[in-house]
């Protein structure tokens, strides 16, 4: 198994701290998540039974990576040269290098394991990437070029489409990448977009599934 599986192993069955439970979990707002967006993590109950999912997922499929790509994208890897450095994740083939430019090259699904501590209003998709997003070595963040083509795609993709909807589009929409440290499927590239008070009929547009009742 390629080591950025097994990346993914040990730390999905690395040991838990005490939990607190979920009434002290603080359910944020639309508000809030402007502000502090990269802060906001799954409820107390959420982690404990994600974690026994990708503990079942692991079993069988090796990793979560391998479980997205066979089940969630169908996207094949390419095979990984031998003088290419494993933990970087899987390759694939793409139409553009640039990502985010071709929508071959990704997948927009809603997240399957939404965080709990967000209001009912806001709907958690993931914007799945075959290429790589440029991040900074020492700082793991989005590089001012990479920045500026996301925020770009969002405006076409999102944006743009909600401004045929009403007013205050901007408003709707945000977008941030979690660090290394924080992605539990370190191996695909991908955003997270959050949407305030979008219909589910624009939800199934964009990720080309039924929305799950509300």
């Amino acid at each position: 198994m390629p080591s950025w599986s097994q990346a993914e192993v040990k730390s999905s069955q690395s040991a838990q701290r005490p939990i607190p439970p979920d009434e002290q979990t603080k359910i944020f707002s639309w508000a809030d998540v402007k502000d502090i967006v990269d802060l906001i993590r799954r409820k107390p109950s959420e982690r404990i039974v994600y974690k026994a999912w990708c503990k079942d997922i692991i079993a069988a499929y090796g990793s979560i990576t391998a479980y997205m790509c066979a089940e969630r994208l169908h996207w094949t890897p390419a095979p990984i040269p031998a003088d290419a450095e494993a933990a970087s994740g899987p390759v694939f083939d793409h139409r553009d290098p640039t990502p985010f430019a071709d929508p071959r090259d990704f997948r927009i699904l809603r997240n399957d394991w939404p965080y709990g501590s967000f209001g009912p209003e806001i709907t958690h998709l993931i914007v799945w990437c075959k290429s790589r997003i440029a991040t900074d070595p020492e700082k793991g963040l989005v590089t001012p070029e990479a920045k500026r083509s996301i925020d770009a795609f969002v405006d076409r993709t999102f944006v743009q489409r909600l401004r045929v909807e009403g007013p205050d589009a901007d408003g709707k929409v945000l977008w941030f990448k979690n660090w290394g440290a924080l992605q539990s499927v370190r191996g695909l590239e991908h955003i997270h977009v959050l949407l305030r008070d979008v219909p589910k009929a624009i939800i199934e547009e964009w990720s080309g599934e039924v929305s799950p009742d509300m």
